[in-house]
């Protein structure tokens, strides 16, 4: 998708509030979508120079839900109520519509944006403390605590592997 800087849809917008042509013929003229000038000049009559500036942010679910509500009450499309809250796309109103109809409110809340963080290292569980000292420990006492601690080792080697996997992938992807 091309990004448009202020001046270029500053001199779209001019060109239409001469009155003189119409979205389609300024369209064919910049090489646009008559929906993309039809959504500046909108912009631009609603929030004057700041509707065309880029505007990168993260909004709550409730002021999604505020223009949905809006929207659905003065019965707006999805382009006028974008415009009317100075949304950049019509897009992210439809979507935010099919979240709310598919898990409501909740489903409007944002998502945490970024790569996963890596998977904590598990801690061993707790071993019970033993009120017998070490000289009085049974034969069988002793090879217990070595089954569980070569259990232990097992298990950690197992996962150290595992991650290597998961990390050897991820590189083997991004290359």
């Amino acid at each position: 998708m091309a990004q448009y800087d202020e001046k270029f849809k500053r001199e779209v917008v001019r060109r239409y509030a001469s009155g003189r042509y119409g979205y389609k013929s300024i369209a064919r003229e910049f090489g646009l979508h008559p929906g993309t000038v039809q959504r500046w000049v909108s912009s631009h009559e609603q929030h004057g120079e700041a509707g065309l500036r880029k505007k990168y942010s993260r909004y709550s679910a409730t002021f999604k839900l505020k223009v949905l509500r809006r929207m659905w009450r003065d019965q707006l499309s999805y382009r006028q109520a974008a415009a009317l809250f100075n949304l950049r796309g019509n897009d992210a109103v439809s979507r935010w519509e099919r979240q709310y109809h598919e898990g409501g409110l909740g489903a409007l809340a944002p998502k945490p944006k970024g790569r996963l963080r890596k998977m904590p290292t598990p801690t061993p569980p707790a071993k019970p403390i033993d009120t017998e000292t070490e000289d009085t420990l049974t034969r069988e006492a002793l090879l217990a605590e070595l089954k569980y601690l070569r259990a232990e080792v097992a298990y950690l080697k197992k996962w150290n592997a595992l991650v290597q996997a998961k990390e050897a992938a991820a590189q083997k992807k991004r290359s």
